[in-house]
Protein backbone atom coordinates (compact mmCIF):
# COMPACT_ATOMS: atom_id res chain seq x y z
CA UNK A 1 0.00 0.00 0.00
CA UNK A 2 1.52 3.52 -1.10
CA UNK A 3 1.65 6.03 1.71
CA UNK A 4 0.36 9.74 0.63
CA UNK A 5 0.71 12.16 3.48
CA UNK A 6 -2.48 14.63 3.23
CA UNK A 7 -1.45 17.85 4.42
CA UNK A 8 -4.06 20.50 6.02
CA UNK A 9 -3.86 23.73 5.27
CA UNK A 10 -7.32 25.04 6.11
CA UNK A 11 -6.34 27.04 9.71
CA UNK A 12 -4.01 29.36 7.43
CA UNK A 13 -4.53 28.86 3.75
CA UNK A 14 -8.37 28.27 4.72
CA UNK A 15 -8.70 31.29 7.45
CA UNK A 16 -6.85 33.77 5.79
CA UNK A 17 -9.37 34.06 2.99
CA UNK A 18 -12.42 34.91 4.81
CA UNK A 19 -13.02 38.17 6.87
CA UNK A 20 -14.14 35.99 9.99
CA UNK A 21 -11.56 35.89 12.33
CA UNK A 22 -12.09 32.36 13.79
CA UNK A 23 -11.62 31.82 18.01
CA UNK A 24 -8.88 30.76 18.94
CA UNK A 25 -10.39 27.71 20.95
CA UNK A 26 -12.50 26.68 18.04
CA UNK A 27 -8.96 26.72 15.61
CA UNK A 28 -7.70 24.58 18.36
CA UNK A 29 -10.55 21.85 18.69
CA UNK A 30 -10.67 21.71 14.74
CA UNK A 31 -6.67 20.89 14.94
CA UNK A 32 -6.94 18.29 17.49
CA UNK A 33 -10.05 16.71 16.41
CA UNK A 34 -8.10 16.45 13.19
CA UNK A 35 -4.91 15.14 14.31
CA UNK A 36 -7.09 12.19 16.42
CA UNK A 37 -8.52 11.56 13.14
CA UNK A 38 -4.94 10.71 11.60
CA UNK A 39 -3.78 13.73 10.09
CA UNK A 40 -0.32 14.22 10.14
CA UNK A 41 0.34 17.64 9.30
CA UNK A 42 -1.28 20.72 9.66
CA UNK A 43 -0.41 23.97 8.75
CA UNK A 44 -1.49 25.58 11.39
CA UNK A 45 -1.27 29.63 10.39
CA UNK A 46 1.64 32.61 9.57
CA UNK A 47 3.79 34.35 10.85
CA UNK A 48 2.69 37.55 9.05
CA UNK A 49 1.86 41.17 10.75
CA UNK A 50 -1.64 41.32 11.95
CA UNK A 51 -2.50 44.15 11.12
CA UNK A 52 -2.48 42.46 7.43
CA UNK A 53 -4.18 39.46 8.52
CA UNK A 54 -5.71 39.35 11.69
CA UNK A 55 -6.55 36.05 11.05
CA UNK A 56 -3.74 34.59 11.77
CA UNK A 57 -3.05 37.20 14.94
CA UNK A 58 -2.81 34.03 17.02
CA UNK A 59 -0.57 31.86 15.26
CA UNK A 60 2.13 32.09 17.98
CA UNK A 61 -0.35 30.65 20.40
CA UNK A 62 -1.26 28.11 17.99
CA UNK A 63 1.78 26.77 17.40
CA UNK A 64 2.43 26.18 21.01
CA UNK A 65 -0.95 24.16 21.49
CA UNK A 66 -0.44 21.88 18.27
CA UNK A 67 3.27 20.93 19.49
CA UNK A 68 1.52 18.84 22.38
CA UNK A 69 -0.33 17.19 19.97
CA UNK A 70 2.13 13.52 19.39
CA UNK A 71 2.31 12.55 15.91
CA UNK A 72 1.64 16.12 14.74
CA UNK A 73 4.00 17.23 11.88
CA UNK A 74 3.10 21.33 12.83
CA UNK A 75 4.06 23.46 9.51
CA UNK A 76 3.72 27.43 9.55
CA UNK A 77 3.85 29.55 6.41
CA UNK A 78 6.32 32.74 7.14
CA UNK A 79 6.54 34.91 3.63
CA UNK A 80 9.77 36.60 4.79
CA UNK A 81 13.29 36.56 7.48
CA UNK A 82 11.45 38.09 10.08
CA UNK A 83 8.46 35.67 10.24
CA UNK A 84 11.18 32.74 10.02
CA UNK A 85 12.46 34.02 13.05
CA UNK A 86 9.21 34.28 14.70
CA UNK A 87 8.08 30.52 13.49
CA UNK A 88 11.59 29.52 14.88
CA UNK A 89 10.62 31.11 18.47
CA UNK A 90 7.65 29.62 18.18
CA UNK A 91 9.21 26.06 17.76
CA UNK A 92 7.73 25.32 14.77
CA UNK A 93 8.54 21.50 12.75
CA UNK A 94 8.53 23.00 9.60
CA UNK A 95 8.71 26.41 7.93
CA UNK A 96 6.81 26.85 4.08
CA UNK A 97 7.72 29.91 2.43
CA UNK A 98 5.72 31.18 -0.60
CA UNK A 99 7.71 32.01 -3.85
CA UNK A 100 5.30 33.28 -6.94
CA UNK A 101 6.81 32.29 -10.02
CA UNK A 102 4.78 35.16 -11.44
CA UNK A 103 6.58 38.48 -10.54
CA UNK A 104 3.80 40.74 -10.59
CA UNK A 105 2.03 38.17 -7.66
CA UNK A 106 5.13 37.95 -5.90
CA UNK A 107 4.94 41.79 -6.05
CA UNK A 108 1.54 41.90 -4.96
CA UNK A 109 1.92 39.19 -2.51
CA UNK A 110 5.11 39.49 -0.71
CA UNK A 111 6.27 42.73 -2.68
CA UNK A 112 9.54 41.55 -3.44
CA UNK A 113 10.68 40.85 -7.13
CA UNK A 114 12.22 37.72 -8.29
CA UNK A 115 16.28 38.54 -7.04
CA UNK A 116 14.72 39.97 -3.79
CA UNK A 117 13.03 36.92 -3.11
CA UNK A 118 15.72 34.97 -3.30
CA UNK A 119 18.20 36.67 -0.91
CA UNK A 120 15.03 35.76 1.55
CA UNK A 121 14.82 32.16 0.58
CA UNK A 122 18.88 32.38 1.27
CA UNK A 123 18.14 33.82 4.84
CA UNK A 124 15.13 32.03 5.72
CA UNK A 125 16.91 29.02 5.12
CA UNK A 126 19.69 29.96 7.37
CA UNK A 127 17.28 30.61 10.42
CA UNK A 128 15.37 27.28 9.87
CA UNK A 129 18.93 25.18 10.05
CA UNK A 130 20.08 26.93 13.12
CA UNK A 131 16.27 26.00 14.67
CA UNK A 132 16.54 22.52 13.32
CA UNK A 133 13.44 23.09 11.45
CA UNK A 134 12.63 21.80 7.91
CA UNK A 135 12.51 24.20 5.09
CA UNK A 136 9.92 24.41 2.28
CA UNK A 137 9.24 26.06 -0.44
CA UNK A 138 5.77 26.57 -2.18
CA UNK A 139 6.32 27.14 -5.94
CA UNK A 140 3.41 29.83 -6.30
CA UNK A 141 1.53 30.44 -9.70
CA UNK A 142 3.45 27.46 -10.89
CA UNK A 143 0.54 26.98 -13.52
CA UNK A 144 -1.06 29.81 -14.17
CA UNK A 145 -1.50 33.59 -12.63
CA UNK A 146 -4.79 35.83 -12.67
CA UNK A 147 -2.66 38.80 -13.35
CA UNK A 148 0.00 38.29 -15.94
CA UNK A 149 -1.68 34.60 -17.13
CA UNK A 150 0.40 32.02 -18.70
CA UNK A 151 3.78 31.58 -16.48
CA UNK A 152 6.56 29.74 -18.60
CA UNK A 153 7.43 26.54 -17.89
CA UNK A 154 10.79 26.99 -17.83
CA UNK A 155 10.68 30.41 -15.92
CA UNK A 156 9.46 27.67 -13.31
CA UNK A 157 12.10 25.71 -13.73
CA UNK A 158 14.80 28.39 -13.59
CA UNK A 159 13.21 29.96 -10.13
CA UNK A 160 13.34 26.29 -8.73
CA UNK A 161 16.47 25.46 -9.43
CA UNK A 162 17.96 29.22 -8.14
CA UNK A 163 15.59 28.14 -4.85
CA UNK A 164 17.28 25.26 -4.25
CA UNK A 165 20.65 27.03 -4.39
CA UNK A 166 18.79 29.66 -1.99
CA UNK A 167 18.41 26.23 0.44
CA UNK A 168 15.25 25.08 0.01
CA UNK A 169 15.03 21.56 1.30
CA UNK A 170 11.60 20.66 -0.63
CA UNK A 171 9.59 22.23 -3.12
CA UNK A 172 5.75 22.05 -3.92
CA UNK A 173 3.79 23.47 -7.13
CA UNK A 174 1.14 25.29 -6.55
CA UNK A 175 -1.86 25.91 -8.40
CA UNK A 176 -2.35 29.32 -6.67
CA UNK A 177 -5.21 30.28 -8.90
CA UNK A 178 -6.93 27.13 -10.38
CA UNK A 179 -5.17 27.19 -14.06
CA UNK A 180 -3.82 23.48 -13.46
CA UNK A 181 -4.27 20.99 -15.67
CA UNK A 182 -3.41 17.38 -15.48
CA UNK A 183 -1.55 17.10 -18.76
CA UNK A 184 -0.10 20.38 -17.33
CA UNK A 185 0.26 19.08 -14.61
CA UNK A 186 2.29 15.87 -14.97
CA UNK A 187 4.72 17.75 -17.67
CA UNK A 188 6.22 20.61 -14.91
CA UNK A 189 6.45 17.51 -12.62
CA UNK A 190 8.80 16.09 -15.11
CA UNK A 191 10.46 18.97 -15.82
CA UNK A 192 11.11 20.32 -12.25
CA UNK A 193 12.00 16.73 -11.09
CA UNK A 194 14.78 16.65 -14.11
CA UNK A 195 16.56 19.80 -12.44
CA UNK A 196 15.77 19.30 -8.52
CA UNK A 197 15.37 15.63 -8.23
CA UNK A 198 13.41 14.54 -5.34
CA UNK A 199 13.24 17.73 -3.26
CA UNK A 200 9.78 17.96 -5.59
CA UNK A 201 7.33 15.99 -3.37
CA UNK A 202 3.99 17.77 -3.31
CA UNK A 203 1.17 19.88 -4.91
CA UNK A 204 -0.67 22.23 -3.29
CA UNK A 205 -4.01 22.51 -5.65
CA UNK A 206 -7.17 24.73 -5.83
CA UNK A 207 -10.71 24.03 -6.92
CA UNK A 208 -11.35 26.76 -8.45
CA UNK A 209 -12.40 25.31 -11.53
CA UNK A 210 -13.44 21.77 -10.31
CA UNK A 211 -10.31 19.94 -11.07
CA UNK A 212 -8.30 19.99 -8.14
CA UNK A 213 -8.83 16.34 -8.23
CA UNK A 214 -7.96 15.17 -11.20
CA UNK A 215 -4.61 17.30 -11.33
CA UNK A 216 -4.49 15.61 -7.46
CA UNK A 217 -4.80 11.92 -9.52
CA UNK A 218 -2.28 12.97 -12.14
CA UNK A 219 0.70 13.91 -9.50
CA UNK A 220 0.13 10.37 -8.10
CA UNK A 221 0.62 8.80 -11.15
CA UNK A 222 4.04 10.86 -11.41
CA UNK A 223 5.12 10.25 -7.91
CA UNK A 224 3.46 12.70 -6.06
CA UNK A 225 3.93 11.81 -1.99
CA UNK A 226 2.03 14.91 -0.62
CA UNK A 227 -0.94 16.49 -1.12
CA UNK A 228 -2.31 19.98 0.24
CA UNK A 229 -6.01 20.46 0.84
CA UNK A 230 -8.39 22.36 3.28
CA UNK A 231 -11.33 21.00 5.18
CA UNK A 232 -14.34 22.15 3.51
CA UNK A 233 -12.48 23.26 0.49
CA UNK A 234 -11.86 26.68 2.81
CA UNK A 235 -9.30 29.33 1.48
CA UNK A 236 -7.49 30.85 -1.63
CA UNK A 237 -5.04 33.92 -2.28
CA UNK A 238 -6.31 36.99 -1.17
CA UNK A 239 -3.74 38.79 -3.78
CA UNK A 240 -4.99 36.36 -6.76
CA UNK A 241 -8.22 37.94 -7.91
CA UNK A 242 -10.79 35.16 -8.50
CA UNK A 243 -8.57 32.31 -7.06
CA UNK A 244 -11.07 30.58 -4.32
CA UNK A 245 -11.37 27.45 -2.87
CA UNK A 246 -8.28 24.83 -1.97
CA UNK A 247 -9.20 21.15 -2.81
CA UNK A 248 -11.40 19.44 -0.31
CA UNK A 249 -9.94 17.22 2.32
CA UNK A 250 -12.79 15.61 3.09
CA UNK A 251 -13.30 14.35 -0.91
CA UNK A 252 -9.06 13.96 -1.39
CA UNK A 253 -9.61 11.27 1.69
CA UNK A 254 -12.49 9.40 0.53
CA UNK A 255 -10.19 9.18 -3.25
CA UNK A 256 -7.32 7.90 -2.01
CA UNK A 257 -8.66 5.86 0.64
CA UNK A 258 -11.36 4.12 -1.81
CA UNK A 259 -8.04 3.87 -4.32
CA UNK A 260 -6.38 1.89 -1.97
CA UNK A 261 -3.91 4.83 -0.61
CA UNK A 262 -2.70 4.72 3.00
CA UNK A 263 -3.72 8.17 4.49
CA UNK A 264 -4.17 7.14 7.83
CA UNK A 265 -7.00 8.89 7.96
CA UNK A 266 -10.30 7.74 9.76
CA UNK A 267 -13.01 9.60 7.04
CA UNK A 268 -15.55 8.94 9.41
CA UNK A 269 -13.85 10.93 12.33
CA UNK A 270 -12.58 13.53 9.80
CA UNK A 271 -16.43 14.38 8.28
CA UNK A 272 -17.54 14.94 12.05
CA UNK A 273 -14.44 17.48 12.15
CA UNK A 274 -16.36 19.71 9.61
CA UNK A 275 -19.04 20.07 11.94
CA UNK A 276 -16.77 22.02 14.40
CA UNK A 277 -15.56 24.61 11.33
CA UNK A 278 -19.25 24.83 10.55
CA UNK A 279 -20.28 26.21 13.96
CA UNK A 280 -17.13 28.12 14.52
CA UNK A 281 -18.02 29.82 10.81
CA UNK A 282 -21.92 29.57 10.47
CA UNK A 283 -22.23 32.23 7.37
CA UNK A 284 -19.36 30.98 5.62
CA UNK A 285 -19.63 28.53 2.90
CA UNK A 286 -18.25 24.68 2.78
CA UNK A 287 -17.44 22.64 -0.18
CA UNK A 288 -17.58 19.10 -0.90
CA UNK A 289 -19.43 16.35 -2.14
CA UNK A 290 -18.47 13.29 0.44
CA UNK A 291 -20.01 15.33 3.18
CA UNK A 292 -23.14 15.42 1.64
CA UNK A 293 -23.53 12.15 -0.74
CA UNK A 294 -21.41 9.93 2.06
CA UNK A 295 -19.02 7.58 1.31
CA UNK A 296 -19.93 4.24 -1.17
CA UNK A 297 -21.54 1.37 0.26
CA UNK A 298 -18.40 -0.79 -0.62
CA UNK A 299 -16.06 2.14 0.98
CA UNK A 300 -15.05 0.34 3.82
CA UNK A 301 -14.19 -3.00 1.70
CA UNK A 302 -12.13 -0.30 -1.45
CA UNK A 303 -10.50 1.21 1.63
CA UNK A 304 -8.84 -2.45 3.21
CA UNK A 305 -7.56 -3.29 0.16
Amino acid sequence: MTAILVSEVGPRDGLQSIDRVMPLTAKQAWIAAEAASGVREIEVGSFVPPALLPQMADTAALVEFALTIPGLNVVALVPNAKGAALAAAAGVHAMSVPFSMSETHSLRNVRKDHPVMLAEIAEIARIAKAAGSHFAVGLSTAFGCTIEGAVPEAQVVRLAVAAAEAGAQEFSLSDTTGYADPAQVRRLIRAVRAEVGDLLTTLHLHNTRGLGLANALAGLDEGITTLDASLGGLGGCPFAPGASGNLVTEDLVLMLNAMGYDTGIDLAALLEVRKIVAEALPDEPLYGFTPDAGPMLDYAERAAR
